[in-house]
């Protein structure tokens, strides 16, 4: 039986195939505080804005593709069982051919509906006011906000349990709960972190590997190694 390695990988991962990260240095999401337009206090008071601001992500995720960090994740498949944890709303992991993608904040080619949260539809143009469900309901996207319980979770902490060894790529660990996963790794798991400015320090978790460099670097640097070695 193949070990289990799983990935939780952030915006860092996907920034470097040219998808702008949501959050600028300001705490400002593309020019608009986050609660406008990644709350449902948001959708409500201003649903056109809020639509807009998605629309524009999904026209930006049809203009780019996978860059060498999410291809190197698909090449370990072939000596483990790579499970990928992802906050990235992005399918650039998909697209690359990895085969086992958990989506925590949702995905930006799903709509769903605003009367029943598992009516989800596959939706890659513009949504807008007027796009229903099959009941007549508006469709909203199908987006993880603020505010709202993150259903993927549970699920999420289930494959982490099982992990042997975890890698973390592109992402802060200051968004929770997603940042808590890592406290859900059993005792001795390797752990290796991959960004180019380190949030974390190796003292903070147990057996855990910093890798100072980008996704498109360090990913596959490290793929390399695993492929040649056990652990």
């Amino acid at each position: 039986m193949k070990k289990r390695i799983v990935v939780l990988t952030g915006a860092g991962m996907s920034a470097e195939s040219g998808l702008k990260t949501f959050r600028d240095a300001n705490g400002l999401w593309e020019g608009h505080d986050v609660m406008q337009v990644a709350s449902p206090q948001g959708f409500a008071a201003n649903p056109e804005l809020v639509l807009e601001f998605y629309n524009q992500r999904r026209r930006q995720l049809l203009q780019v593709e996978p860059n060498k960090g999410h291809e190197a994740l698909v090449q370990l498949e072939s000596a483990y069982d790579v499970h990928i944890v992802t906050q990235n709303v992005d399918n650039l992991h998909e697209i690359a051919g990895s085969s086992n993608v958990l989506h925590l904040h949702g995905e930006l080619f799903k709509v769903r509906s605003t009367a029943n949260e598992h009516l989800v539809l596959d939706w890659r143009k513009d949504l807008n006011l007027g796009d229903v469900d099959e009941n007549g309901h508006q469709l909203r996207p199908h987006i993880v906000w603020f505010g709202e319980m993150v259903p993927m979770l549970e699920k999420a902490i289930d494959v982490v349990q099982n992990a042997d060894a975890l890698i973390i790529i592109g992402t802060s660990m200051q968004v929770y709960p997603a940042a808590s996963l890592v406290n859900y790794v059993q005792n001795r798991t390797p752990i290796y972190f991959i960004d180019p400015k380190p949030t974390v320090r190796a003292s903070d978790f147990e057996n855990l590997t910093i890798r100072e460099a980008s996704a498109t670097v360090g990913v596959p640097n490290l793929v390399f190694e695993l492929l040649g070695t056990s652990f």
